[in-house]
């Protein structure tokens, strides 16, 4: 790859890339389970700076479009403004990604202004701050739709995007300690059923020649053994 070419064939992959590990780390630091109160801290300062990264590597994939003129200033600025449908409606897309990127952002830092403030704003605060899955939702809708076709690195790492989000998502969903616990679970009820099925002994020869031991007989056995004796 040209180096001067770089921020312009790479500027878009990286701040999805950076988008990612941020809605990433920010699903792992809301994690009261698996993370301790130390813990959390570090993922909260990770998920912060990676977000900084987001937004230094939007702000040079949008400068170098416009001016290489692949995109009009009014078209990044104002997301739909050259229309809705092909090429112009992806880069609408692309345009309130980065809209929804700054507003998640700018929540993230005024998150102590919600604070304290009962659960109305906390609520108000998450919904908020929740636009950072759209904006990652519609960068990626437009990183594979907008640009040139993909080189296979840049194939790998949309794919790596996915599927860090969706593991992040099942941890988010059901925690560490829950998917261990069901884990456990279903090989304790495997084990169980196992235990239960009954085992056949082998035969030995031994058991072949042992000698039967007569059943008890009961009053009204005795009395036919009698009678078939009489009769002969």
């Amino acid at each position: 790859m040209d180096l001067h070419r770089f921020p312009d064939q790479a500027g878009g992959v990286l701040a999805l890339v950076s988008l990612t590990a941020t809605v990433v780390w920010g699903l792992v630091a809301a994690d009261r389970l698996a993370l301790g109160p130390c813990g959390r801290l570090l993922a909260q300062a990770v998920h912060r700076a990676l977000a900084v990264g987001a937004l230094g590597f939007l702000l040079v994939h949008v400068g170098v479009k416009v001016a290489e003129a692949h995109a009009s200033t009014t078209a990044a600025l104002i997301p739909f403004a050259s229309g809705i449908g092909g090429r112009a409606g992806l880069i609408g897309l692309g345009s309130l990604a980065g809209y929804l990127l700054v507003l998640a952002a700018a929540t993230g830092v005024l998150r102590s202004v919600f604070a304290g403030r009962g659960r109305a704003a906390a609520r108000r605060w998450r919904v908020l701050h929740a636009s950072a899955y759209g904006a990652w939702c519609t960068a990626l809708l437009h990183g594979l739709n907008a640009g040139r076709e993909a080189a296979e690195w840049v194939t790998g790492c949309y794919v790596g995007c996915l599927v860090g989000v969706a593991l992040a998502l099942v941890l988010r969903r059901f925690g560490v300690p829950q998917l261990l616990r069901l884990v456990v679970r279903r090989r304790s009820v495997g084990a169980h059923a196992a235990g239960r099925m009954p085992q056949s002994r082998p035969f030995t020869v031994s058991q072949g020649l042992r000698p039967r031991t007569p059943a008890p007989q009961t009053p009204e056995g005795l009395n036919a053994s009698r009678g078939r004796a009489e009769l002969t």
